[in-house]
Protein backbone atom coordinates (compact mmCIF):
# COMPACT_ATOMS: atom_id res chain seq x y z
CA UNK A 1 0.00 0.00 0.00
CA UNK A 2 1.61 3.57 -1.07
CA UNK A 3 1.69 5.87 1.94
CA UNK A 4 1.15 10.06 1.26
CA UNK A 5 2.97 12.18 2.88
CA UNK A 6 0.42 15.27 3.27
CA UNK A 7 2.04 18.53 2.89
CA UNK A 8 1.74 20.97 5.35
CA UNK A 9 0.04 24.54 4.50
CA UNK A 10 2.76 27.40 4.09
CA UNK A 11 2.24 29.86 7.34
CA UNK A 12 1.03 32.72 6.45
CA UNK A 13 3.45 36.10 7.36
CA UNK A 14 2.97 37.69 10.57
CA UNK A 15 3.50 41.04 10.34
CA UNK A 16 5.13 43.54 12.77
CA UNK A 17 3.21 46.75 13.48
CA UNK A 18 6.37 48.66 12.17
CA UNK A 19 6.07 46.40 8.87
CA UNK A 20 2.51 46.48 8.80
CA UNK A 21 3.07 50.43 8.40
CA UNK A 22 5.74 50.58 6.26
CA UNK A 23 3.69 48.39 3.36
CA UNK A 24 0.53 49.38 3.66
CA UNK A 25 0.46 52.80 5.74
CA UNK A 26 -1.57 53.76 8.74
CA UNK A 27 -5.15 53.36 7.41
CA UNK A 28 -3.95 49.90 7.54
CA UNK A 29 -3.70 49.82 11.24
CA UNK A 30 -6.92 50.35 13.81
CA UNK A 31 -6.73 52.46 16.75
CA UNK A 32 -5.40 50.10 18.83
CA UNK A 33 -2.24 49.40 16.81
CA UNK A 34 -1.86 53.23 16.38
CA UNK A 35 -1.78 53.63 20.30
CA UNK A 36 0.79 50.41 20.64
CA UNK A 37 3.49 52.39 18.00
CA UNK A 38 3.07 55.49 19.80
CA UNK A 39 3.86 53.92 23.04
CA UNK A 40 5.86 50.54 22.20
CA UNK A 41 4.01 48.20 23.82
CA UNK A 42 0.64 46.41 22.21
CA UNK A 43 -0.40 45.31 26.04
CA UNK A 44 0.37 48.55 27.61
CA UNK A 45 -1.83 49.92 24.62
CA UNK A 46 -4.68 47.11 25.05
CA UNK A 47 -4.41 48.30 29.52
CA UNK A 48 -5.11 51.82 28.20
CA UNK A 49 -8.14 52.12 25.76
CA UNK A 50 -9.26 48.98 28.32
CA UNK A 51 -9.10 51.70 31.21
CA UNK A 52 -10.27 55.02 29.50
CA UNK A 53 -12.67 53.30 26.90
CA UNK A 54 -11.33 55.08 23.18
CA UNK A 55 -8.91 57.15 22.06
CA UNK A 56 -10.74 60.21 22.33
CA UNK A 57 -11.14 59.66 26.31
CA UNK A 58 -7.11 58.65 26.40
CA UNK A 59 -6.66 62.41 24.76
CA UNK A 60 -8.81 63.97 27.58
CA UNK A 61 -6.65 62.25 30.28
CA UNK A 62 -3.97 64.45 32.56
CA UNK A 63 -0.04 63.37 33.31
CA UNK A 64 -1.64 62.79 36.74
CA UNK A 65 -3.96 60.06 35.60
CA UNK A 66 -1.26 58.34 33.03
CA UNK A 67 1.14 58.07 36.24
CA UNK A 68 -0.66 54.39 36.95
CA UNK A 69 0.26 52.84 33.72
CA UNK A 70 3.35 54.73 32.62
CA UNK A 71 6.39 56.67 34.18
CA UNK A 72 6.75 60.57 34.25
CA UNK A 73 8.44 60.95 31.19
CA UNK A 74 6.05 58.45 28.84
CA UNK A 75 2.88 59.87 30.53
CA UNK A 76 4.37 63.52 29.29
CA UNK A 77 5.62 61.96 25.49
CA UNK A 78 1.60 60.43 25.56
CA UNK A 79 0.12 63.46 26.14
CA UNK A 80 2.34 65.05 23.37
CA UNK A 81 1.87 62.85 21.17
CA UNK A 82 -2.51 62.65 21.31
CA UNK A 83 -2.56 66.72 21.32
CA UNK A 84 -0.42 67.02 18.07
CA UNK A 85 -3.84 66.07 15.55
CA UNK A 86 -5.30 69.44 16.74
CA UNK A 87 -2.04 71.42 16.52
CA UNK A 88 -1.81 70.35 13.37
CA UNK A 89 -5.41 71.50 12.21
CA UNK A 90 -5.26 74.77 14.67
CA UNK A 91 -1.72 75.56 12.98
CA UNK A 92 -3.93 74.96 9.34
CA UNK A 93 -7.09 77.43 10.21
CA UNK A 94 -4.27 80.40 11.53
CA UNK A 95 -3.86 80.97 8.13
CA UNK A 96 -7.46 80.66 7.30
CA UNK A 97 -10.23 83.80 8.07
CA UNK A 98 -12.29 82.67 10.67
CA UNK A 99 -15.23 83.94 9.31
CA UNK A 100 -16.72 80.32 8.53
CA UNK A 101 -17.52 77.88 11.10
CA UNK A 102 -15.58 74.97 9.54
CA UNK A 103 -12.85 76.58 10.24
CA UNK A 104 -13.52 78.18 13.44
CA UNK A 105 -14.05 74.64 14.16
CA UNK A 106 -10.35 73.48 13.13
CA UNK A 107 -8.56 76.50 14.67
CA UNK A 108 -10.44 75.51 18.35
CA UNK A 109 -9.50 71.66 18.03
CA UNK A 110 -7.97 71.84 21.34
CA UNK A 111 -11.43 72.18 23.08
CA UNK A 112 -12.97 68.69 21.69
CA UNK A 113 -10.29 67.45 24.35
CA UNK A 114 -11.90 69.43 27.49
CA UNK A 115 -13.49 67.79 30.15
CA UNK A 116 -16.01 70.69 31.06
CA UNK A 117 -17.73 73.56 29.32
CA UNK A 118 -15.31 76.48 28.36
CA UNK A 119 -16.40 79.66 26.45
CA UNK A 120 -13.60 81.20 24.08
CA UNK A 121 -13.71 84.90 22.78
CA UNK A 122 -11.52 84.84 19.71
CA UNK A 123 -10.60 88.59 18.55
CA UNK A 124 -10.26 89.57 14.78
CA UNK A 125 -8.89 92.21 12.67
CA UNK A 126 -11.15 93.46 9.74
CA UNK A 127 -9.78 90.48 7.56
CA UNK A 128 -11.19 88.01 10.33
CA UNK A 129 -7.63 86.72 11.32
CA UNK A 130 -7.30 86.17 14.70
CA UNK A 131 -5.67 88.58 17.15
CA UNK A 132 -6.44 86.93 20.35
CA UNK A 133 -7.95 84.19 21.97
CA UNK A 134 -9.29 84.32 25.43
CA UNK A 135 -11.34 81.67 27.58
CA UNK A 136 -13.78 83.83 29.21
CA UNK A 137 -15.34 81.09 31.33
CA UNK A 138 -14.58 77.43 32.89
CA UNK A 139 -17.04 74.95 33.96
CA UNK A 140 -20.75 74.76 33.75
CA UNK A 141 -21.79 77.55 31.45
CA UNK A 142 -24.71 79.74 32.57
CA UNK A 143 -26.28 83.03 31.52
CA UNK A 144 -24.53 84.95 34.36
CA UNK A 145 -21.20 83.34 33.84
CA UNK A 146 -21.25 83.85 30.03
CA UNK A 147 -22.97 87.31 30.68
CA UNK A 148 -22.58 89.92 27.86
CA UNK A 149 -19.71 91.80 30.16
CA UNK A 150 -17.21 89.08 30.62
CA UNK A 151 -17.80 88.60 27.11
CA UNK A 152 -16.97 91.83 25.16
CA UNK A 153 -14.67 93.05 27.72
CA UNK A 154 -11.59 91.38 25.82
CA UNK A 155 -12.97 92.94 22.30
CA UNK A 156 -13.19 96.28 24.02
CA UNK A 157 -9.39 96.14 25.34
CA UNK A 158 -7.91 94.80 22.34
CA UNK A 159 -10.04 97.41 19.95
CA UNK A 160 -10.94 94.35 18.05
CA UNK A 161 -12.97 95.01 15.10
CA UNK A 162 -15.17 91.08 15.14
CA UNK A 163 -14.95 88.59 17.90
CA UNK A 164 -16.30 84.93 17.53
CA UNK A 165 -18.08 83.30 20.06
CA UNK A 166 -16.81 79.28 20.59
CA UNK A 167 -17.63 77.09 23.23
CA UNK A 168 -17.80 72.87 23.88
CA UNK A 169 -19.80 70.43 24.73
CA UNK A 170 -17.66 67.80 26.10
CA UNK A 171 -20.93 65.04 25.73
CA UNK A 172 -20.01 65.45 22.00
CA UNK A 173 -23.38 66.77 20.91
CA UNK A 174 -23.33 70.05 19.64
CA UNK A 175 -27.28 70.74 19.22
CA UNK A 176 -27.79 73.86 21.34
CA UNK A 177 -29.71 74.49 24.02
CA UNK A 178 -32.22 76.84 24.97
CA UNK A 179 -29.59 78.89 26.83
CA UNK A 180 -27.00 78.66 24.59
CA UNK A 181 -29.43 80.40 22.14
CA UNK A 182 -30.55 83.13 24.78
CA UNK A 183 -27.30 83.51 25.84
CA UNK A 184 -26.02 84.41 21.76
CA UNK A 185 -28.80 86.60 21.55
CA UNK A 186 -28.26 88.41 24.70
CA UNK A 187 -24.28 88.72 23.46
CA UNK A 188 -25.72 90.21 19.94
CA UNK A 189 -27.89 93.11 20.86
CA UNK A 190 -25.07 94.15 23.60
CA UNK A 191 -22.69 93.85 20.85
CA UNK A 192 -24.58 95.79 18.35
CA UNK A 193 -24.95 98.50 21.12
CA UNK A 194 -20.70 98.92 20.96
CA UNK A 195 -20.60 98.55 17.60
CA UNK A 196 -18.41 95.07 17.98
CA UNK A 197 -19.88 92.75 14.99
CA UNK A 198 -20.34 89.60 16.49
CA UNK A 199 -19.28 86.96 13.43
CA UNK A 200 -20.22 83.65 14.65
CA UNK A 201 -20.88 81.10 17.74
CA UNK A 202 -19.52 77.74 17.30
CA UNK A 203 -20.32 75.18 19.06
CA UNK A 204 -17.41 72.40 19.56
CA UNK A 205 -18.24 68.82 19.31
CA UNK A 206 -17.77 65.33 18.00
CA UNK A 207 -18.81 64.46 14.53
CA UNK A 208 -21.52 61.97 14.12
CA UNK A 209 -22.76 59.35 11.30
CA UNK A 210 -24.39 62.35 9.70
CA UNK A 211 -23.46 65.69 11.26
CA UNK A 212 -19.97 67.50 11.49
CA UNK A 213 -18.50 68.25 14.58
CA UNK A 214 -19.90 71.60 15.11
CA UNK A 215 -22.93 74.18 15.58
CA UNK A 216 -22.56 77.45 13.93
CA UNK A 217 -25.24 80.18 15.19
CA UNK A 218 -24.48 81.86 11.54
CA UNK A 219 -24.62 78.60 9.03
CA UNK A 220 -28.22 78.01 10.86
CA UNK A 221 -29.19 81.54 10.88
CA UNK A 222 -29.30 82.41 14.32
CA UNK A 223 -27.56 85.43 14.29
Amino acid sequence: MNSYRTKAAPLAHSFSLSEKLARYGSSALSSREHLGLVVGNSSLAETLLRRFGSIKALARASCAELLEFVPPREAEALVAALSLVSIAETEAAMTKPLNRGVVVYSFCQDMRKLNQEVLRVILVDTSYRCIAAVDVTKGTLNETLASPREVLRPAILHAAYAFVLVHNHPSGDVEPSDRDIRTTRKIVKCARLLEIHLVDHVIVGDPGDSRPGFFSFKDEGLI
